[in-house]
């Protein structure tokens, strides 16, 4: 260390520096900033012009209550056509015979020939309604057998005898044999009622509901594109009644019924009677516009935009008679909607629900 240093150096000191009061004051007291007015920059747009609201509230609207059949009743009307039948038959037994008795007059082997002829005709008619008995009493069963399966979740008991008559109705199903080995092997395992009924659902009619759900989009896309090419109404309605018979048949058929023609006037009964009830029917022109007229209908044609409402219809009566077809209710699976099938026959349709719920 040099002399110069050591003779004129100091020791080190501390020095405190006291902050400028306006500094203090800037920290006791944060910047606050004058409050602002946004309502001339965001605006909001009423429920009633938001076109996604419009639409999905239409979409939603065809997702109507879960269908069931009517109440069977004896009336005055089912008397009366039952006296008239009667009375008809008669008249045509008396026909019949005055025909036998004729020919016997005439020839011995007309009359004889005529008596085959109408045992024959007659064992033909029996069995025919034996068959057409036999399938209403199968939909009976069917309707009794949902409605014992709901109930059955009160006991394990009441729970097993549901599900083996509902594996009972499936057996002769091949899409059931997976889920009905699936339940044999839990006939041995201490289940819960309602845990038994969920698995049954899931295990049995998860493979029938796929392919319910194929039936009625295939003939949703035939009646959407045939009324959608055809000239006339008349042949658009008769194509629709023709697909709607078509796939109703197909569903009970699915599901372990075996309806004839008196099965399937009942059941398409049963169908228009609960949309005309729960107002589907009446969904025309208004559904158009708010289904399709807001992203599709601007780029297809007004006949082509009638042809997907036309099989958006088809597809609502295909949700309804599987609720009547159904052997059990909807529990641990989701039941179908209108949404379901809307990607499928609208797809802009449904890409304007997906950005309203967005």
């Amino acid at each position: 260390m040099s002399d110069d240093f050591k003779n004129h150096g100091r020791k080190p000191a501390a020095f405190s520096v006291e902050p400028d009061e306006q500094a203090k004051g800037a920290e006791r007291q944060p910047q606050r900033r004058a409050p602002a007015s946004y309502s001339d920059r965001v605006v909001m747009t009423p429920d009633a012009d938001d076109p996604f609201i419009e639409t999905t509230a239409a979409i939603e609207g065809l997702n109507l209550p879960e269908a069931t059949p009517r109440r069977r009743r004896l009336s005055f009307g089912k008397v009366a056509a039952g006296a008239l039948g009667i009375l008809l038959s008669l008249a045509l037994g008396l026909w019949v015979d005055h025909l036998v008795r004729d020919l016997f007059s005439r020839a011995d082997w007309l009359g004889y020939g005529a008596i085959a002829v109408v045992a024959i005709g007659a064992l033909a008619f029996l069995v025919v309604i034996v068959r057409e008995l036999s399938g209403m009493m199968q939909l009976t069963a069917i309707q009794q057998l949902k409605k014992d399966v709901g109930e059955a979740a009160a006991s394990t008991r009441t729970a097993r005898g549901a599900t083996a008559r509902l594996v009972h109705l499936l057996a002769a199903n091949p899409r059931t044999a997976k889920g009905r080995a699936r339940l044999a092997e839990t006939e041995g395992e201490i289940i819960d009622g309602p845990h038994l009924i969920e698995l049954t659902e899931r295990e049995l009619l998860t493979p029938l509901d796929r392919e319910a759900r194929r039936i009625i989009l295939a003939a949703s896309k035939r009646v959407s594109i045939v009324t959608a090419v055809s000239p006339r109404a008349l042949v658009d309605l008769g194509y629709v009644l023709y697909e709607s018979a078509r796939m109703i048949r197909a569903m009970a058929e699915l599901y372990g019924g075996r309806p004839g023609t008196l099965g399937m006037l009942r059941l398409m009964r049963d169908v228009i009677a609960h949309l005309a009830v729960t107002g589907s029917i009446a969904a025309g022109d208004s559904l158009i516009q708010q289904v399709l007229g807001h992203g599709l209908a601007s780029k297809l044609s007004a006949r082509l935009g009638e042809g997907v409402i036309n099989g958006l219809m088809t597809a609502r009566i295909g949700i309804a008679a599987m609720d009547l077809c159904r052997p059990m209710p909807f529990r641990a699976l989701k039941r179908p909607g209108i949404g379901d099938f809307l990607s499928d026959l609208a797809p802009g349709a449904s890409r304007s629900e997906n950005r309203s719920g967005n």
